[in-house]
Parts: C-alpha cells; sequence; structure tokens
C-alpha cells in the first residue's frame, strides 16, 4: 500500500526502535547519517529507494529527483520524524519489492540485512531491481568488535547490549555476498569505537576513542557501511575462430594464371 509521505500512521515501538532512542542508538544514528551522505551524493539517476529505518535520513543529501522510503511489514510511519525530500511511501516485504526489474539506480540498506531470517535472498531481490551500474550502500553491526564481544556475553548473562531478534553479519560475508552478485566495492568504512555502555556517548572520551579507532584498529569498529556498484558482465564470442582462408570453387578462383591475351598469340605466330 503506498501513502503519501503526509499520512498519519500508529506507531508500536518494538526493541529495536526503543533501542534506537537510546544515548547508543543516538551515537550511532549520528555516524551513520554523515557515512550515508558521503556515499549517495554523488549517486545520480531517477529513482532513489531506502528500505527501512525511517529514523536514518540516508538519502537526504542525494540529489536524485524521485525517492522512495519502503517500511518493512514490521514497522509502520512515525508522523513525528522528518524524512526530508521523499516523495513516496510503501510499505511491502523486502522478499518481493513493488518495483520493476532493473528500476532503481541507487537503494539504501540501513541494518536491513542482519533483521532477516534469509538475508541472502532479501539482497538478491535488492539486485533484482537495481540497475546496472546503479550503487547499493549498505550499514551494520561489526561482530568481532567491543559491542560483538558485548553483545555476546550479555545474551549469556540474559543482559544483551543490543536488540535480541538481530543476526549480525559480518562485513566480510557482505562483501563476498556482492562479490557474487558481480558486485564491485568502491568505498567502506568503520566507525562508533566508544565502549558500549548505556549511558551518555557523547562524551569527550567517546569522540577521541573514535580518531583513535580510525587510525590504529579500523577493523574494530563496531558499525560498518559498504557501498558497492552494481556491474554487468561484459558479453563474450564463444567458439574457436579460425583463421585460415577458405578455399574457393574453381569458379571464384583469381585468374593469375591465365593464358596470354589474344593478340599477344598473334604477334606470337607472325
Amino acid at each position: 500500500m503506498i501513502t503519501s509521505a503526509q499520512e498519519n500512521a500508529n506507531h508500536t515501538p518494538n526493541e529495536w526502535d526503543n533501542w534506537l532512542s537510546t544515548s547508543p542508538g543516538q551515537y550511532v544514528l549520528d555516524w551513520e547519517e554523515k557515512q550515508f551522505g558521503n556515499a549517495v551524493e554523488d549517486a545520480f539517476g531517477f529513482d532513489a529507494l531506502q528500505i527501512g529505518l525511517p529514523q536514518l535520513p540516508c538519502l537526504a543529501d542525494n540529489r536524485i529527483n524521485h525517492r522512495w522510503q519502503m517500511l518493512l511489514p514490521s514497522q509502520t510511519f512515525i508522523n513525528h520524524l522528518p524524512i526530508p525530500q521523499i516523495n513516496v511511501i510503501c510499505q511491502a516485504s523486502i522478499y518481493d519489492l513493488p518495483f520493476e526489474n532493473e528500476s532503481l539506480d541507487l537503494i539504501a540498506l540501513p541494518h536491513v540485512l542482519e533483521f532477516m531470517e534469509n538475508p541472502h535472498e532479501g539482497l538478491r531481490e535488492v539486485h533484482r531491481v537495481l540497475r546496472p551500474e546503479g550503487r547499493i550502500v549498505i550499514s551494520g553491526f561489526n561482530p568481532i568488535s567491543l559491542w560483538g564481544l558485548r553483545q555476546y556475553s550479555g545474551k549469556i548473562f540474559n543482559q544483551p547490549f543490543l536488540p535480541t531478534d538481530g543476526q549480525f553479519i559480518g562485513h566480510r560475508r557482505i562483501k563476498d555476498w556482492l562479490n557474487l552478485l558481480n558486485y564491485s566495492i568502491d568505498r567502506g568504512r568503520f566507525g562508533c569505537y566508544g565502549i558500549p555502555i548505556k549511558k551518555s556517548m557523547r562524551l569527550q572520551g567517546t569522540t577521541l576513542l573514535d580518531k583513535l579507532g580510525d587510525r590504529w584498529w579500523p577493523f574494530l569498529g563496531s558499525v560498518f557501511m559498504l557501498s558497492a556498484i552494481k556491474r554487468t558482465p561484459a558479453k563474450r564470442l564463444v567458439g574457436l575462430i579460425k583463421n585460415s582462408r577458405p578455399i574457393l570453387p574453381s569458379a571464384l578462383k583469381p585468374a593469375t594464371h591465365s593464358q596470354s591475351h589474344p593478340s599477344q598469340r598473334d604477334a606470337h605466330d607472325h
């Protein structure tokens, strides 16, 4: 069902929405808003789509005229959230996107794959609707980080730090999936190196940790962002091409050994 961006709807917060309203959640949203802005600002085309996470305006810095915000079946529109320059809001399953094949130029997937039962299948459906040379931008939590370690230990003691319904996927695995679909990674970034505590993460100490993390242990950031371009395989000729010249029939053979001209024979006889 497609509605205008101004239509109101009731919203029942779930665990993920509640976590995003906490200080660590706002810390993640602030970092990802900058990263998505950098990744999409130079993407061109006719249609752009953001799937999920309406709290994060992934397409705000993009200049494509027609922009979509798609909510997943478990989400409803949050009428108090500013969604800048979004033309249409729709709701659908990521396994059955309501778009034609190769009809979109830019797709943003903020923390979508890690909350799916079959993320690889969902990524294939996104691949179906993206045009060749289109861009896909993906963000997620990094399991190999302080936050990932805190989440693992928290589940053991029933005190998780991150939402428990997420199955966080490493960036290397997502890169492998993209490579299989013939994408080329054009940029990637890790961030959010703050200590996993639920009190304020906007202190000066956290800023220092972010600077140190970017320089000394970049792959241990708690959140990652990947940007990739959909490539189309070049066409190749299949089979052996013979280099030998074809044998011409006698009627088409060049007259290189023809008899001498009649006038020459007459002069010889005389």
